[in-house]
């Protein structure tokens, strides 16, 4: 029985047996061990890594395999070195061996990818039917479970998938065959691609399906994911333009064909088949049928007169494509996959030969399946990259249409602008108090610290607290946002929020209650905080439901972001902790709170004048009393500007 090991940073599930085996003198193979020891998590890191991989390498392998399609062309081997007059035609097929060497070789590589894959897949468990009732489920993680069920399901398929056929059929069967002439060489090896594109394309979707379970998504990026679906429609066009090439070849050399046995039963003159293809050009009597014989001339697509229709092969050599270089002849043959394919093969004007009918309503129908999956999923895509700025334009929008309905004024108008603007800039449409609520209330909070933690410490009064207590005030810290000639709060107006700058200045004035010949008027900065009278109201042991009253107006000079911490929040911290309450914190906290050094300096101001007065008394009083005495006139004011002075010292 195996026992699980759990390890945090492990990528691999690692068992052991119970059962111990007598101690040998030779210590096993540490591959020998791993693959013996090791289950995969089908939702580990190297999984889902070797997924990306492999579903990556299935698309450059299905590239790859209609490569072999354009193996043949019209013409001889060397037929640059072999000099005829311009309006000579070739009536014979080639393979292009070095073409076909480079194909084997990168085929060759993918098949090892997909040998890889199956033996993933005997290594990696799998989630127990009955356990989906709650939850994820349990894991099956004996290896012989694992391998009797892929066996069952899907290793068919991927073996299908991994088999070298191409290459088997074009070094090995062919050579080895009596008839192993283009032709023939040819439609086996189309046989043979086509057979195994079938499982090979059948992989793609499962892969994709689990890749998406496990993560979400395929792309991270929206621009990743359009070019991942807009590559799987190039990928479809350059295959249907390889078999149109392939569909020509085997086209022309039908004609070809008839025509030999035209003449053949015409006893004109004998056309053996084997002449056909170019290895036969050394032949004298092939040079004597090829000057005497009308093949040529029958089967030319140029020719307006023909007899036989080429239909929607005829441009394959009316545009010489048969006989052109590779490279010309790949991409004239993706464009007109891609042509085709975009335009539901509806610019095709075919024959009425059935092969060629067949394979216009399969392009017609691959046309729409695409248009409707591959491209609507990347016009998705490229959608959501815009779709927070599509979101804004038309909160805007409706905004300006509810204004102009309501008729507010053009300065409230352009106030509500300003703070739109101003709240797209800073957050970009994205409502994060959604976002973190949604998620783990531990992952919340270290979420909340790495946010919050540097800008609180940047508040004099909060440095002065232990971590603790720092974690809970940043864990119900607020975002706040305010323009230019915003009003936090007005002097009388209940305090519902104590409000801690982060970035801009506030202006904060009082009037103590409207007293007449009063004004007071400081500037908040970044560090400093507003709405303290809500501090000391939840430190009081017994306080009364109603929110104190502000004792100064607030109002933003500039574009504000500050966090907030609400009342319901100050009363918690009131209660919890009881470490507000010392007399240390709250030193430090009418050190740095403005209206308690406000406070302070009326106090000493009014202590100053009552000091005065009374002085000035007693000396009036003394000189009235002894008349011959004479005080000089000494000049008593105050000025109102000592109540901006600093008073820290």
């Amino acid at each position: 029985m195996n026992r699980l090991i759990h390890t945090p940073t492990a990528k691999f599930r690692r068992f052991r047996r119970h059962h111990q085996h007598p101690t040998s003198t030779t210590d096993p193979n540490p591959l020998q061990i791993l693959w013996r020891y090791q289950i995969l998590d089908p939702d580990s890191e190297i999984v889902t890594y070797w997924n990306h991989v492999f579903l990556l390498t299935s698309i450059i392998a299905l590239f790859i395999d209609p490569l072999y399609f354009y193996l043949p062309y019209v013409g001889p081997r060397n037929r640059d070195r072999i000099t005829f007059h311009s309006d000579y035609i070739y009536v014979c097929l080639s393979i292009d061996k070095q073409l076909a060497v480079l194909i084997t070789y990168f085929r060759s590589i993918a098949d090892m990818f997909f040998s890889l894959h199956i033996l993933m897949k005997f290594r990696t468990a799998f989630v127990a039917p009955s356990s989906r009732v709650f939850g994820r489920g349990e894991l099956v993680i004996d290896a012989k479970e694992i391998a009797m069920r892929y066996l069952k399901s899907d290793f068919l398929i991927d073996m299908a998938a991994a088999l070298p056929l191409p290459q088997i059929v074009i070094w090995l069967v062919i050579p080895a065959t009596r008839n192993s002439s283009t032709d023939h060489a040819n439609t086996t090896l189309s046989l043979m691609v086509l057979i195994q594109y079938i499982p090979r394309m059948f992989l793609i979707f499962p892969l994709h399906q689990r890749i998406v379970k496990s993560t979400g998504f395929v792309a991270k990026a929206a621009w990743a994911g359009a070019g991942y679906n807009l590559i799987l429609y190039m990928l479809a066009s350059h295959a249907l333009g390889a078999s149109w090439y392939t569909l020509s070849m085997g086209r022309q050399f039908y004609c070809w064909k008839s025509e030999c046995t035209k003449e053949n039963k015409a006893g004109i003159v004998g056309c053996i088949h084997s002449y056909l293809d170019c290895n036969s050009l050394g032949n004298p009597e092939r040079q004597f049928w090829r000057n005497v014989t009308g093949v040529p001339a029958n089967c030319d697509a140029r020719n307006s007169t023909l007899t036989f229709k080429y239909g929607i092969f005829a441009d394959a050599f009316i545009n010489d494509v048969a006989s052109s270089r590779f490279i010309e002849k790949f991409l004239y043959c993706l464009w007109w996959g891609l042509r085709n394919l975009s335009s539901y093969g509806q610019t095709l004007e075919t024959s009425t030969f059935l092969g060629e009918n067949v394979f216009c309503i399969l392009i017609c129908i691959i046309g729409l399946v695409l248009s409707a999956q591959l491209i609507g999923n990347m016009q998705t895509n490229l959608q959501s990259m815009t779709v927070r700025v599509e979101e804004w334009r038309i909160k805007r929008r409706d905004t300006e249409e509810w204004m102009r309905h309501r008729q507010l004024p053009p300065d409230l108008q352009e106030r509500v602008r300003r703070f739109a603007q101003h709240k797209w800039l800073a957050t970009r449409g994205v409502h994060e108090e959604s976002i973190l609520h949604s998620l783990p209330l531990d992952l919340r909070r270290e979420i909340q610290r790495h946010l919050s933690l540097a800008l609180v410490r940047r508040v004099p009064f909060f440095s002065q607290m232990d971590d603790q207590l720092l974690d809970a005030i940043c864990e119900r810290l607020v975002s706040s946002l305010s323009t230019e000639g915003t009003y936090i709060v007005r002097e009388g107006d209940p305090v519902n929020e104590m409000l801690f700058v982060i970035r801009g200045q506030l202006e904060s004035s009082t009037t103590n209650g409207g007293r007449s010949g009063f004004f007071n008027s400081i500037t908040l900065r970044p560090g400093d905080f507003c709405g303290e009278e809500l501090l000391t109201w939840a430190l009081m042991p017994k306080s009364s439901a109603n929110l104190p009253s502000s004792t100064r107006s607030v109002k933003a000079l500039s574009e504000v972001e500050a966090f907030a911490l609400e009342a319901k929040d100050l009363k918690f911290f009131g209660h919890q902790f009881k470490r507000l309450q010392s007399k240390k914190l709250q030193h430090a906290f009418r050190y740095y709170s403005h209206q308690w050094r406000t406070w302070a300096a009326c106090l000493m101001q009014s202590v100053w004048r009552r000091y005065k007065k009374r002085k000035m008394t007693k000396e009036l009083a003394l000189r009235n009393s002894i008349g011959y005495i004479h005080f000089p006139e000494r000049e008593y004011y105050y000025s109102d500007d000592q109540a901006d002075g600093d008073y820290e010292e």
